[in-house]
């Protein structure tokens, strides 16, 4: 995914785009949807925009989709083998606002899953946030983005989402820990997937180094640094720097869900 030779001569993201679009695009559930509420992508309503000119946003929305199934399709097989059956999430895209199962949400918030419709939310402009102001890069971080927000759809699926509500319930004074338990196994698993990635040829020299990066950029730690506050552990939801790319690249190194025990 990177841009860089392939490891291990795989055919790389060019090579397996096409394939795998297709299935996002023609298959049974689980794949992208275009908010109809926003109009669409590019910031013109859909019904304004000039059919023949090209997307801005195309090559970026097929590269989503690519990710998504990939993703999707290596939980299926982890689910199959376990003796459970995968069910997809759809991932939406959308641009400022959208409405969610959940209640309204702005793109200020970034990228999340909506356990109420079991449906992951993004709008593309957060990956030039992330690029841009965050300082993490490269397709493979982008990737990571989306694994993770699928993640949290795996942790619905195993119910493991509904216990930590239960006990944030119970244990009020515990709910910034068992938040940032459940975040860092999202991150886990999302080392899990590129581990799976990495082992079908996928993955290009950089990529691993993009995907550090990105769960570096997303530490509540390095987050408040960059808001110019102090850094106060007591409030954080999702984790450090630290412990963002450990646990990721405990999946990674080990490609085994049941290593992602962050409780």
């Amino acid at each position: 995914m990177g841009r860089t030779g392939a490891v291990g001569g795989g055919l790389g993201l060019a090579g397996l785009l096409v394939v795998l679009l297709l299935n996002v695009l023609g298959g049974g559930g689980g794949g992208i949807n275009l908010d109809p509420g926003t109009g669409g992508l590019g910031g013109m309503p859909a019904a304004e925009r000039d059919p023949n000119a090209p997307d801005p946003d195309a090559a970026l929305v097929d590269f989503v989709g690519f990710v998504l199934e990939d993703v999707q399709q290596s939980w299926e097989q982890a689910f199959q083998q376990a003796g459970r059956r995968y069910e997809r999430t759809t991932l939406v895209l959308f641009e400022r606002g959208t409405t969610t199962g959940c209640g309204s949400a702005t793109s200020s918030v970034g990228p999340f899953y909506c356990p109420a419709d079991r449906k992951v939310y993004l709008d593309l402009s957060f990956f030039q946030d992330l690029s841009r102001e965050l300082g993490a890069p490269g397709d493979f971080a982008q990737a990571y983005v989306i694994a993770h927000e699928v993640g949290h759809h795996v942790q619905q699926l195993l119910g493991t989402s509904d216990r930590v509500r239960a006990a944030q319930q119970r244990r009020p004074d515990d709910a910034n820990e068992l938040s940032v338990a459940l975040e860092l196994q999202a991150d886990c698993l999302a080392g899990v997937w590129g581990h799976s990635a990495y082992t079908d040829q996928l993955l290009e020299q950089g990529d691993l180094e993009e995907g550090i990066g990105a769960a570096s950029a997303v530490g509540d730690d390095r987050l408040q640094q960059q808001s110019g506050g102090r850094v106060d552990q007591e409030t954080w939801t999702h984790g450090s720097s630290k412990q963002r790319v450990s646990w990721f690249r405990k999946g990674f190194d080990t490609g085994d869900p049941e290593e992602c025990d962050t409780f």
